[in-house]
């Protein structure tokens, strides 16, 4: 015969009956499996011209490389977005919903007595009724927490004229088959409206007519969530579409529901907030997707208090990328395959470099050692400049990569800028210069890369240092910072390329208080303490305005500033305490227009966000000379109130995300 078709199950007892290169070609379904040691047995045994693996879920959490087994060669790979535009798959409409609360609190979560509370089950069949599904009947599947779970919602769903039945891993596969056929034939007389189950029907069950879907489970992976959501999306005669009712919790987890919708596995958490706000567009096509106003909210809290520079999630990303390439990623191989954000590891206060994280997770394959300077400028280059947020430092620093004869490295940066239409002038100068000699950061900070003077002046003209020349002599130090300088560019390209005005600021993009000192062209950075809310800068003549729109209850009275705004392009904003209409802060404010002060404004939602403390920059503001002077509550401090327009209107996702 041409072929030979065997389940696993027979070709594992059966395949030294044929010779090891009597098949040319061996394709297996479900290669995800193949770490199991009967596939291991038999792979070892064959020896075809071509192995073909096919699965779903290569990037399985199991620890086994899938890539290797196969040569790391990837054929072909399609996501569901894709395969979703293609039209390969069945339309879907997903809602996430408010999990049920009693008595208008929530109970704990996982606890088995609320989980199958009567009110919890009658609220499951409200929605579940209330979106409904395709087709003459409801062929559904639910996905639970437990067994027991599983079994107690499936008795009270009968108590309540439902036919369902619970499935778990205990049962044979002839009492699967048979569920499924009940499940999906068009009779109800003898059928089935629902199974109930944990994980049996995550992969490798074809179940075409199911056309709705119950998570009443936390999503605990957005693989195992592509999973349980791939068992409706089978086309199949007279479905349409399959509906999908997802109940969220108050679960720490709810941002993975984002990421395994949208795909996006950077772990950027503008990214993953976006895709919440936006729903509907996330997908080509006619799925949807719509998330409930508290389901939202508790997923923005899960995004917020996630910590995305955590080391385990890092190196778990990390080894799915290395699996997929069958060696140590590069730092472009982040972007070029999506795998999690590089600043994630940039940010890692225990890490800031690449090579520090290799160090860490390659013991016995990566061989490379830096000395202690060098390690310094590699962190330092690393944590300041690989974001790419300006892209002045990191011209320069690949002026000195390549070995640039210019006597003054300033003036070779300065054609290039005038060249890409950028703006700059003596203070941009300072401020570069500072930077890479070491004497921009102040407080703490300030002692902590002191021995990184990367340029120095000489004969009024910018030269590199002779100690950072002198490093560079060392070949394997050189690769990783032109790496990291290679790498800054192209964020630069892509992500901050288009400048608002004539700033170095992104419209939306998110900055630090750090970021906003060096862009701003100050001399000298600032500690967060002694910003607050806003400083003025006479010698460049900016104004910073840095706004936390949801003020926790701990905060002091005094900095309880009622900042707020009225419609996308009018804000009203909140001087410091101690403030009259006559202090010269809210002097410059309300006249900045007539000072030449540049009012730049900064809004992040909260201080709540254990990745970063970044902010949106949203524009340029202008006083529109309405300022109510009065005394802050609860103190006797007084305070100035400023009515502001935005030269460009908040973006309406943003918008909504922050006033939300």
């Amino acid at each position: 015969c041409d072929f030979v078709f065997a389940t696993m199950q027979t070709m594992a007892t059966h395949y030294e009956e044929f010779a090891n290169n009597e098949f040319q070609v061996i394709v297996i379904d479900e290669a995800h499996r193949v770490g199991g040691k009967s596939y291991q047995n038999m792979m070892a045994y064959f020896n075809p011209d071509l192995w073909l693996g096919m699965t779903a879920s290569p990037d399985r959490s199991d620890k086994f490389d899938v890539y290797s087994a196969f040569g790391h060669n990837i054929a072909h790979e399609i996501r569901l977005q894709e395969a979703m535009r293609l039209n390969l798959l069945c339309p879907f409409h997903y809602y996430g919903i408010t999990d049920f609360e009693v008595d208008g609190s929530e109970k704990k979560l996982r606890d088995f007595n609320y989980l199958t509370c009567d009110k919890r089950v009658d609220y499951v069949i409200q929605k579940a009724e209330y979106f409904d599904h395709s087709g003459n009947r409801v062929k559904g599947l639910a996905f639970c927490s437990t067994i027991e779970e599983a079994k107690e919602l499936s008795r009270k769903f009968n108590d309540r004229g439902y036919k369902t039945i619970a499935l778990s891993g205990a049962d044979s596969q002839d009492a699967r088959e048979k569920a499924v056929e009940q499940l999906e034939q068009d009779n109800r007389d003898d059928g089935l409206d629902y199974i109930f189950t944990v994980d049996i029907f995550n992969e490798g069950i074809d179940i075409p007519q199911v056309n709705q879907i119950l998570m009443l489970r936390p999503t605990e992976s957005p693989i195992i969530f592509i999973q349980q959501l791939g068992r409706g999306l089978r086309k199949a005669e007279n479905k349409e579409f399959v509906m999908i009712l997802d109940f969220i919790g108050n679960y720490t987890n709810n941002y993975m529901i984002p990421i395994a919708l949208s795909g996006d596995r950077t772990y950027n958490k503008d990214n993953i907030r976006r895709y919440v706000r936006q729903g509907v567009k996330v997908l080509e096509g006619a799925s949807t997707i719509h998330f409930d106003e508290i389901a939202r909210k508790r997923i923005y809290e899960s995004i917020d208090s996630a910590n995305f520079n955590e080391f385990k999630l890092i190196k778990e990303c990390y080894k799915n990328l290395k699996y997929k390439l069958g060696r140590i990623p590069k730092l472009m191989d982040y972007e070029e395959y999506g795998e999690i954000d590089a600043m994630r590891i940039f940010e890692n206060a225990s890490l800031g470099s690449y090579h520090a994280f290799l160090k860490k997770v390659e013991k016995e394959e990566y061989k490379v050692e830096l000395n202690s300077l060098e390690e310094s400028y590699l962190k330092y280059i690393s944590t300041k400049f690989a974001n790419g947020k300006r892209i002045h430092e990191l011209l320069l620093l690949k002026s000195i990569l390549d070995d640039s004869k210019s006597n003054d490295l300033w003036n070779d940066l300065e054609k290039t800028l005038t060249q890409k239409g950028i703006f700059f002038n003596s203070n941009t100068k300072q401020n570069v210069f500072n930077l890479l000699r070491g004497s921009f950061a102040t407080g703490a900070a300030k002692d902590s890369y002191s021995d990184v003077i990367i340029v120095e002046e000489k004969n009024n003209a910018i030269i590199a240092s002779p100690t950072f020349i002198n490093l560079l002599k060392n070949t394997e130090f050189r690769k990783q910072i032109t790496e990291v300088v290679d790498f800054g560019l192209f964020r630069n390209e892509r992500y901050f390329g288009t400048r608002y005005k004539d700033t170095s600021f992104n419209l939306y993009a998110k900055y630090t208080y750090d970021d906003v000192c060096r862009l701003l062209d100050w001399e000298k950075g600032e500690v967060p303490l002694n910003i607050g809310g806003y400083k003025y800068d006479q010698k460049t003549k900016t104004f910073p305005i840095f706004v936390n729109y949801d003020k926790n209850e701990n905060v002091k009275v005094t900095q309880r500033y009622e900042d707020s705004f009225e419609d996308e392009q009018t804000m009203f904003w909140v001087s410091k305490s101690g403030r009259t209409k006559a202090s010269s802060d809210v002097q410059n404010a309300l006249n900045a227009d007539q000072l030449g002060i540049k009012l730049d404004l900064f809004v992040r939602k909260n201080k709540d966000d254990k990745t970063s403390k970044e902010f949106y920059y949203l524009g340029r503001l202008h006083a529109t000379g309405d300022a109510q002077e009065f005394t802050m509550p609860d103190t006797d401090k007084s305070a100035v109130k400023i009515k502001y327009i935005l030269e460009t209107p908040v973006r309406q996702d943003i918008y909504d995300y922050l006033v939300g």
